[in-house]
């Protein structure tokens, strides 16, 4: 058995990673744009007959059915992206996330079709979800199984990094509008800006990705498949019956990583601007910085994981992040714009640690006919009672208790989580992509 994919060439690999860096880039600066304008314009035109808290709690649940359509998303895309390839179906990820963001630009607001529009906000926030939820699966795959073994956890880690950079891509261009308009300005035509943005930039994603070839490990299981060497089973089936303990460490892996990063990045512009009386900009120019910062760090800590392993690298993470989050919000009470840069940049610094080794460690757990369902359903499901919802239970936990404290104990409960599944996972740094659906991970020694 091969410890890794045929050699690429250079030129050929490299363009795999730009591809996939640049197409997660456009999916999740789709994505993270709606967080923001939820936190800060949606309460505002889509729910304004409640008051301003309430408001954003109605938002913040549109933001969060976006998740629960990614299981769904996860569990498409992953069948046939384990049947059909990889390729085919990063494409029509993209195509249908920028799609929907591109039309939300467009939405009427609540003064102009009430209770409509709310509706069709939710509608177009679903498909954005369905979309992501297929979307990371392929992107990481397609990079891990075009690469070597040795050094794939900096390579699949690329993809990754397109998440900060879409928030930074996000973040931008509403700081950039924050600052040359008004506050009226702003919310009378302003923040469809970025969003009919998403038109173009999803132009040059198609351009790009549809010049990538498939995953080689792909088309190899794939031969040996045709030649009835394997005999293929339905993949969602063989997920769920045979590598739901692999799923579950997946989820449990997500816990602290996605709720932290929620809580990093979207709860605290909520709290900046609700509790701490201070304008949106400063929020986002500080997530702007720790998003940067984010963004060059990832591949470090992807590349550190395939030295000491994926394991510890995401110990190092969890057990950080859940310290450091004693230290968050006392650095954001100090109401002044280092002490709140420092918070949120040590916050992502950390949560890199997880995010990381992530792909390398997700894929590295699943046979390749079940790697895109398996890695995918694992990746989303833990999103519904992560990312979904920490936005809302740190709002809630907040507007009941007056107190941060119990957002902190929130955000350390989920760390325990992350703690218990990586720690009962096996190390699977060095394994072998060529496998069979029903082999364990092949890790050298």
């Amino acid at each position: 058995m091969t410890n890794a994919a045929p050699p690429q060439p250079k030129k050929s690999f490299a363009k795999v990673v730009i591809a996939s860096l640049i197409g997660t880039t456009i999916e999740w600066y789709d994505f993270f744009l709606y967080g923001s304008a939820a936190a800060l314009v949606f309460n505002k035109l889509f729910f304004p007959t409640v008051d301003p808290i309430n408001g954003t709690l109605l938002a913040f649940t549109t933001y969060a059915i976006g998740f629960l359509a990614r299981p769904l998303g996860g569990l498409v895309f992953g069948h046939f992206g384990d049947k059909l390839g990889r390729k085919k179906l990063l494409v029509l990820s993209l195509v249908l996330m920028g799609g929907a963001t591109f039309a939300m630009g467009l939405l009427p607001t609540y003064a102009a079709i009430g209770v409509a529009a709310p509706l069709l906000l939710t509608l177009l926030r679903l498909i954005q979800g369905f979309a992501l939820g297929g979307e990371w699966g392929g992107a990481v795959l397609i990079v891990s199984e075009h690469g070597s073994a040795e050094r794939r956890g900096f390579w699949a880690s690329w993809p990754q990094a397109g998440v900060p950079m879409g928030n930074l891509l996000a973040t931008a261009v509403l700081a950039v509008l924050a600052a040359v308009q008004t506050d009226e300005a702003f919310l009378s035509w302003g923040w469809r800006v970025p969003f009919l943005l998403s038109g173009v930039l999803v132009l040059i994603g198609l351009w790009i990705r549809l010049s990538v070839s498939e995953s080689p490990v792909f088309l190899e299981a794939q031969k040996k498949v045709e030649a009835g060497k394997i005999k293929e089973k339905p993949p969602i089936v063989a997920v769920l019956r045979d590598h739901w303990r692999e799923v579950l460490i997946a989820m449990g892996a997500r816990m602290a990583e996605n709720v932290s990063y929620y809580v990093i990045t979207a709860f605290i512009l909520v709290y900046i601007t609700s509790e701490l009386q201070m304008p949106r900009s400063a929020g986002l120019n500080a997530v702007l910085i720790a998003s940067f910062v984010h963004l060059i760090t990832i591949p470090l800590w992807g590349a550190l994981s395939d030295r000491i392993g994926r394991r510890t690298t995401y110990l190092i993470g969890t057990v950080g992040i859940g310290l450091w989050m004693f230290v968050f919000f006392t650095l954001l009470d100090t109401k002044s714009f280092f002490p709140m840069t420092l918070a949120v940049t040590v916050g992502l610094f950390l949560h890199g640690a997880m995010y990381g080794p992530q792909a390398a460690f997700f894929s590295e757990l699943f046979g390749t006919k079940v790697r895109y369902s398996g890695a995918s359903i694992g990746y989303q499901l833990a999103s519904i009672g992560a990312g979904a919802v920490a936005p809302l239970i740190a709002t809630a936990l907040l507007a009941t208790y007056d107190s941060t404290f119990p957002v902190v104990l929130y955000v350390l409960g989920m760390c325990v989580l992350t703690v218990i599944a990586v720690v009962v996972a096996k190390e699977t740094k060095g394994s072998s992509l060529n496998r069979t659906d029903t082999e364990a991970p092949s890790v050298r020694a």
